[in-house]
């Protein structure tokens, strides 16, 4: 059973908004991006819980015992726990990758930090990493958390992504510009 992109963000938007609620008047933000951290990790390193959210096969009740001992076992607030147990019982953990996405969201406007993705041809060393941070904090004005994948395809440079600006200084991109150029001249 498949969802649009725009209900699915509608419903985790307004679970995270309550978590979110709930957490900052508990005091509790820190333990929530602990939480969050935990689940992002758990959701891609194990095909059997993504499966379990995904699935439409699972009971109600069937995917409200698994999710709660999933957890408990990860050691997961309470907040946290009864809130999954609460979408396994409405049939809502589909979204749960979003209401993830939605709470990292949420908790680094909270803290004034944004995340750039930054693609590069090879893996970004540590000082790469708090060089560009800080060359992207200052232009920015907001704390920066870098997200780093590596695509060789771009053979050198970066494609750095902050909300909807996008900066492509990879040499993939100037070789295509390049044979454009090419093709209009000849």
């Amino acid at each position: 059973m498949s969802e649009p992109a725009s209900i699915s963000s509608g419903i985790a938007s307004r679970y995270a908004t309550a978590v979110f609620s709930l957490a900052k008047d508990d005091k509790k933000l820190k333990p929530l991006e602990a939480d969050v951290d935990a689940l992002e990790s758990a959701m891609a390193e194990s095909a059997e819980l993504r499966a379990l959210v995904t699935s439409p096969v699972y009971t109600r009740a069937e995917m409200g015992q698994a999710i709660t001992a999933v957890a408990q076992k990860m050691k997961l607030q309470p907040m946290i726990v009864n809130t999954l147990s609460l979408m396994a019982a409405k049939r809502r953990l589909f979204v749960l990758p979003s209401l993830l996405a939605a709470l990292r969201a949420r908790i680094a406007e909270d803290k004034g930090e944004v995340t750039a993705e930054v693609t590069s041809a090879k893996a970004l060393t540590k000082t790469q990493a708090t060089k560009l941070a800080k060359t992207l904090k200052t232009q920015l004005d907001l704390d920066v958390k870098i997200k780093a994948t590596v695509d060789e395809s771009l053979i050198g440079g970066l494609v750095v992504k902050v909300g909807s600006k996008m900066i492509d200084t990879s040499i993939r991109s100037k070789l295509n510009a390049l044979q454009n150029t090419m093709k209009e001249v000849g």
